[in-house]
């Protein structure tokens, strides 16, 4: 029966089309889903376990101050709003990819008043009219079927760069976040420093003016009086050096908030507290699901994956389909009449049979940038641990160190509380008081240092252990081949 309709010709045509369809089909190369590490190469140092950093982790620290610092900076700072046009235009990009895999209607309306030349192919005198209008109207449909998720793999992969753009906005976020919080504390620090200074060169001055009397009456030499001026100047060029130091943190500080110094909340003296810094004890599984930049390579290489299911798609038939309903007529008084009614119906299979090796060229691209992508993932996890290793190594260290300066200053402060019995009781001058008080600045200086230095190693910690939650983790790492015929 079907061999009575189809002539043989068109039955060897028909065979031909089905034989090249399948081969264009079996063509392309499969699509393997990239292995990725699922834990981070580290492990918790001992004694120093503890919970993960909150979302708002800066206020543990329980400074006002710090918290309106950073609620501005994450509000106006310029750096997070570079982070935050990088994150619309990829979303724009989905937006874009979406609407292009979507269903295409349009209208159109036009008229056309057009002279036909007397000496043309058709000569007036036959048509009997030199002059005619032309009228249309009409709606068209046009929409790609996607069979082999051609759109689709596009629109995941725009999917997978704006949430790798969400996790690069969060990490600008943690970056800002921790940038002012040291910088605040770097300030504090310098204030509490420079109390000790003034301090100390009133000391220095004590030093001096004793060593100048004790020359002027024939007890110790001009030598004397030479070191003393010298450790007094010494003591004033400390004391500029970290006055300038506060004025360039706080010139810092109003860069990340964007505004000029003078603008900045007011800032005042506190005292530093006490870090109480630690690594959690899944943190070689929840680093690679809280870290914002791990995230945003996840994320590249899910893209990646849906980019070269796109360019394998390629190799594939395409089959669209094209609609138009409308009017049109040379004469306008008749353009609204059932006679005028025009329609049009048209699919349209678009097979790739010889590119000169273009699509396997860009699939070997997209394959090549999938490749590079699992491998910057994969050095971003090393590069992390690395980090929360080396952060939690030094806030052990600095612990310890804590504890050594502690004895050091209770030393210090006997010391001078021993010069001061002894000068209450006669037995020694004010040089052995003035001595031991500088011993004692010299070593309350020494642990204000270190303290500052334990709460730069405590927020570094934080922001290598990623911050606060970050809701960007991809849904699965494996490849989607929705190309499969």
């Amino acid at each position: 029966m079907i061999r009575r309709r189809f002539p043989a010709a068109q039955r060897a045509l028909l065979g031909a089309a089905i034989a090249l369809t399948l081969a264009a089909c079996a063509a392309p190369p499969r699509l393997a889903p990239p292995t990725l590490t699922e834990r981070a190469p580290m492990s918790a140092p001992p004694g120093q376990t503890a919970a993960w950093p909150a979302a708002d982790w800066w206020q543990r620290y329980q400074d006002p101050t710090l918290d309106t610092l950073i609620r501005r900076a994450l509000a106006d700072a310029p750096a997070l709003a570079q982070a935050q046009a990088r994150l619309a235009l990829a979303q724009a990009a989905v937006a874009a990819q979406a609407a292009d895999a979507g269903v295409l209607v349009a209208a159109s309306a036009s008229v056309q008043r057009q002279r036909i030349s007397e000496h043309g192919l058709f000569p007036v005198r036959f048509l009997g009219f030199t002059w005619y209008s032309q009228a249309d109207l009409g709606a068209q449909l046009q929409y790609d079927l996607d069979w082999w998720g051609k759109h689709r793999a596009a629109i995941a992969a725009a999917a997978g760069q704006a949430r790798a753009a969400a996790a690069e906005a969060e990490q600008a976020r943690l970056t800002i976040a921790t940038a002012v919080a040291q910088l605040y504390f770097g300030w504090q620090a310098d204030q509490a420093r420079l109390a000790l200074a003034d301090q100390a060169v009133q000391a220095q001055q004590r030093l001096l003016t004793l060593a100048r009397a004790r020359a002027a009456q024939g007890l110790d030499g001009s030598d004397a009086v030479h070191g003393a001026e010298a450790a007094l100047a010494a003591a004033e060029r400390a004391r500029r050096g970290l006055a300038a130091s506060a004025d360039g943190r706080r010139i810092a500080l109003a860069a990340l908030l964007g505004v000029a110094p003078d603008a900045l909340p007011p800032l005042q003296p506190r005292p530093l507290p006490t870090p109480a810094a630690g690594v959690p004890e899944d943190a070689s599984l929840g680093l690679l699901a809280r870290r914002p930049d791990i995230l945003a390579s996840r994320w590249r290489v899910e893209a990646a994956v849906q980019d070269v299911a796109a360019a394998r798609a390629a190799f594939f038939p395409d089959l669209s389909l094209k609609a138009l309903v409308g009017l049109s007529s040379i004469d306008l008084g008749r353009l609204l009449t059932a006679g005028s009614r025009v329609a049009l119906l048209q699919p349209a299979l678009s097979l790739p049979l010889f590119d000169a090796g273009r699509l396997r060229a860009a699939y070997g691209i997209r394959r090549a940038q999938l490749d590079a992508a699992v491998a910057d993932y994969h050095a971003s996890v090393v590069q992390a641990a690395r980090e929360v290793q080396q952060q939690a190594l030094t806030v052990a260290q600095l612990a310890d160190e804590a504890a050594q300066q502690a004895a050091a200053l209770a030393a210090a402060q006997a010391l001078q509380a021993n010069a001061e019995a002894r000068a209450r009781a006669g037995l020694g001058d004010d040089r052995s008081r003035a001595q031991a008080a500088l011993a004692l600045l010299q070593a309350q200086d020494a642990a204000t240092v270190l303290a500052a230095a334990r709460l730069t190693a405590d927020i570094a910690l934080i922001q290598s252990l990623g911050g606060g939650d970050v809701d960007a983790s991809p849904r699965s790492s494996a490849p989607q081949d929705a190309t499969s015929p």
